[in-house]
C-alpha cells in the first residue's frame, strides 16, 4: 500500500513541477534580458497577452475571391491558346475578356473536334457550358472554382502573416474569419497606418543559385560574404516536433528569376508515397526556367521568399515545360505549406480593410488589474467556504484547488497560449468548477460517515461512487467548450482553450491528488473518524 502511495506522490509532484517549470518564465525577463543561469535553463515560451489585455490594433481584411476566380478563368485561357498553338490546330482563336467564360471560336469541325481531345487530355479544370458548331463557351468546373477560393484564401492568409512578421509583434493573431475575410490582431502595435500599409504589400519571390565557392556559409557570417555573394537563413521544420530552426547560406546575390511568372504551385504524393510540390510557369516564365536549368544542371537553386530560404533543390536536368517538382524530408503537411508559401509571393487578390480598431494599453491594464483582483476574491471566498462547511477535509479540497494554479498556468505557458479577457474569466470559472468534484465526493464520504462506516471504507466509497458523476459532468463541459473553440473566434477561442485545460486540471488535482492526499492521512494517522 505504502508503495502505490509512493508512486501517486511521485506523479503529483512531476505534474506539479512541471508545471511551475513552464510557468516561470512568464513572470521572467526574457532570455535576450536576463542572463542568469535561472533563465537560461527556462524554456522561451510564455502566456502572450491577447489585444485587450496589451493594447494594439485590430484589423478585418476581406479578400476579393471572385477577381481571383476570375484570374484563373484568363490563366486557363492562356494555357489553352499555348496548347491550341503547340499542338498546331488550325483556325482556333481563345477569348476571354475579364470574365469567367472563355469563349473558343472554330473555323472548320476538325479544328473543333481537335480542341475537343486536347480539354479531354489536359483541361480537367474547366467545362463545356456552350456549344456550338463552330464555338465553345468553357467556364471552371464547381470543384476547380472551389478550389481556387480556398487555395486563394489560404494564400492571402499566408502572405498577410509573412508581412505581420516584418513588424515583430511578439504574440499576433491572425485568423480567417468565415471564406473571404481575415482577422489580424497586433498587440502592442499602435501604427494601423503602417500596418495596413505593409500587411498589403506584395511579398518578393527570387530564385538564386547556392555559392559553391571555398568559404562556407558559417565562415561568410563570421568574417563577412565574399563579393557577389550574400548570407541568407535557411528554413527548416522538424517534423517529429514541429519545431523551426534556421541554418545560414550563402547564395550568388544575383536573382536569376522572380516569381512574377509563377502561376501555381501545389503539393502532391509521388510515386514512392514521398511528398512533392510541383510549380508552374506562364511562357515568359517557362522559358526564363529552362534556361536556368539548362545552365546551371547539379547546382543547387533556391527559393527565396522575403529573404529566407524556403528550399534549395538541386538541378537534376534541363527544365523545358515550365513546371518542375520539389522534393525534400517534408510530409505532405509541410508541403502544403510550402506550396502556399511559393505561391504566396504576391496577393492574389485585391484586399480591402472593413474595420479597424486601436485598443489603448492602458485598457489592458484595467482589465488584468481587474481580473485578478476578481480572481482572487473569488479564490479567497471559496477557499474559506471549504474549510469552514468541511473542516479538516475542506483543507484537503483547498489544497486541491491550489495546485491547479502552476498545472493551469504551465499548460497555457507550454503551449504558448495568447491570454484573453474572455480567458481570465475562463480561469475565474474554472476556479468555481473546480470545487464540485471535491463537494460530490465529500457529501457521498459524509453519509458514509453517518452510516458508521470506518474512516478507510469511507474514503474509498466517497472516491470510487462519484467517480463516474464528475466524469459525466466534466466531459459534458469539455464538448461544449471544443464546440466553442471550433467556431468561435479569437477571444471565444481563449475562453474555450482556458476552460478545457481547468477542467482537466481540476479533474486531476479533484480526483487524483484529493485522493492521495486523503490515503496518506488515513494510513499515516489512522483516524476513528473522518473531519467532514
Amino acid at each position: 500500500m505504502m508503495q502505490n502511495l509512493t508512486w501517486r506522490g511521485v506523479i503529483l509532484a512531476l505534474v506539479l513541477g512541471v508545471g511551475i517549470y513552464a510557468t516561470l518564465p512568464t513572470f521572467l525577463p526574457p532570455r535576450g534580458e536576463d542572463s542568469s543561469l535561472l533563465r537560461a535553463l527556462l524554456p522561451d515560451k510564455v502566456i502572450n497577452l491577447g489585444l485587450d489585455l496589451k493594447g494594439g490594433i485590430s484589423l478585418v481584411m476581406e479578400v476579393d475571391l471572385d477577381v481571383a476566380v476570375r484570374n484563373s478563368a484568363r490563366r486557363s485561357a492562356d494555357t489553352l491558346r499555348r496548347a491550341v498553338s503547340d499542338e498546331k490546330i488550325p483556325g482556333v482563336t481563345v477569348e476571354n475578356e475579364n470574365s469567367l467564360d472563355i469563349l473558343v471560336r472554330t473555323a472548320e469541325p476538325s479544328s473543333l473536334r481537335a480542341v475537343l481531345d486536347l480539354l479531354d487530355k489536359s483541361f480537367f479544370g474547366l467545362r463545356i457550358s456552350e456549344q456550338a458548331d463552330d464555338r465553345l463557351t468553357l467556364t471552371l468546373t464547381p470543384e476547380e472554382e472551389a478550389d481556387v477560393r480556398s487555395l486563394t484564401a489560404r494564400q492571402a492568409l499566408e502572405t498577410i502573416r509573412n508581412r505581420v512578421d516584418m513588424f515583430g509583434v511578439a504574440e499576433p493573431d491572425i485568423r480567417p474569419q468565415g471564406e473571404d475575410r481575415i482577422l489580424i490582431q497586433l498587440p502592442g502595435f499602435d501604427d494601423p497606418g503602417r500596418a495596413a500599409e505593409l500587411i498589403g504589400r506584395t511579398a518578393v519571390l527570387e530564385f538564386k543559385l547556392v555559392d559553391n565557392g571555398p568559404k562556407t556559409a558559417e565562415e561568410a557570417q563570421r568574417t563577412g560574404a565574399p563579393p557577389g555573394t550574400q548570407v541568407h537563413q535557411e528554413k527548416f521544420l522538424d517534423p517529429a516536433t514541429g519545431a523551426e530552426s534556421f541554418a545560414p547560406i550563402l547564395l550568388r546575390k544575383q536573382t536569376l528569376m522572380t516569381g512574377d511568372s509563377l502561376t501555381d504551385a501545389r503539393a502532391y504524393v509521388g510515386d514512392f508515397g514521398d511528398a512533392r510540390v510541383s510549380i508552374r510557369f506562364d511562357g515568359r516564365g517557362a522559358r526564363e526556367f529552362a534556361d536556368i536549368t539548362d545552365r546551371y544542371i547539379n547546382r543547387r537553386l533556391a527559393i527565396v521568399l522575403d529573404g529566407i530560404v524556403y528550399s534549395a533543390p538541386t538541378i537534376q536536368s534541363r527544365i523545358p515545360d515550365g513546371e518542375a517538382v520539389i522534393t525534400g524530408s517534408f510530409t505532405m503537411d509541410e508541403a502544403r505549406t510550402l506550396a502556399v508559401v511559393l505561391r504566396a509571393g504576391a496577393l492574389p487578390a485585391p484586399v480591402t480593410i472593413l474595420e479597424e480598431r486601436t485598443v489603448g494599453p492602458s485598457l489592458g491594464q484595467d482589465s488584468i488589474q481587474q481580473g485578478l483582483h476578481a480572481g482572487g476574491l473569488g479564490l479567497v471566498m471559496i477557499l474559506a467556504f471549504l474549510l469552514f462547511y468541511y473542516r479538516w477535509s475542506g483543507l484537503v479540497a483547498d489544497l486541491a484547488l491550489l495546485m491547479n494554479v502552476p498545472i493551469i498556468l504551465g499548460a497555457l505557458a507550454g503551449l504558448g497560449a495568447t491570454l484573453t479577457l474572455p480567458g481570465i474569466f475562463g480561469l475565474i470559472l474554472t476556479l468555481a468548477m473546480a470545487v464540485d468534484a471535491n463537494i460530490l465526493i465529500f457529501e457521498r464520504i459524509r453519509e458514509e460517515v453517518r452510516q458508521n462506516r470506518p474512516p478507510w471504507s469511507a474514503v474509498n466509497a466517497g472516491f470510487g461512487r462519484a467517480f463516474w458523476t464528475i466524469f459525466d459532468a466534466n466531459i459534458t463541459t469539455i464538448l461544449a467548450a471544443m464546440v466553442l473553440y471550433q467556431f468561435g473566434s479569437g477571444p471565444i477561442r481563449g475562453f474555450a482553450v482556458t476552460l478545457i485545460i481547468g477542467i482537466l486540471s481540476s479533474m486531476f488535482t479533484g480526483v487524483f491528488a484529493s485522493r492521495w492526499i486523503f490515503d496518506m492521512a488515513v494510513s499515516r494517522l489512522k483516524p476513528k473518524r473522518i473531519s467532514i
